[in-house]
């Protein structure tokens, strides 16, 4: 479920839209992705055009991509170079090196980087990073910091 927090976020930043286009509900479907999980509450009904920003790194607004990109190739290259099992999806463009990926059958997110990270990662020696899409959210949108005096 996708917290208060981070919905209170997108609203404010003019984000966040009740109507969902049915050309979305089947990007997520065609991911497999359940329409009740955080990660389809939130890329149902946020978006501010095909990238979100923070953390100096974009995040792909993914609804948008498989509707106007070839994201579904972008997925297999990624995987076939990466080595990454079939469950994992790109959230960005995966520049500079490294990238945040997420798991369509646990919910999980990694980062990765070329290199020992993602060797570790392929050996079962490191986990992801957040155990789900929201927690992710809150650390890539700064929500669940506290405010610096």
């Amino acid at each position: 479920m996708l917290s208060t927090r981070v919905m209170e976020y997108c609203e404010d930043q003019g984000w966040w839209h009740e109507d969902v286009p049915a050309d979305y509900e089947e990007a997520l479907r065609k991911l497999g992705i359940a329409r009740e999980s955080d990660f389809a509450q939130f890329y149902l009904h946020a978006e501010d055009g095909p990238t979100f920003y923070s953390r100096n790194q974009e995040l792909y607004q993914i609804c948008w991509f498989m509707v106007n990109t070839v994201y579904m190739e972008d997925i297999t290259v990624a995987q076939l170079t990466l080595g990454l099992p079939d469950a994992y999806i790109p959230l960005d463009s995966f520049e500079g090196e490294g990238g945040f990926f997420y798991n369509r059958v646990t919910g999980e997110v990694i980062l990765v980087e070329l290199g020992e990270s993602i060797e570790r990662f392929l050996r079962g020696e490191s986990t992801p990073q957040w155990s789900n899409f929201n927690v992710f959210l809150e650390w890539y949108f700064k929500l669940n910091e506290e405010p610096t005096q």
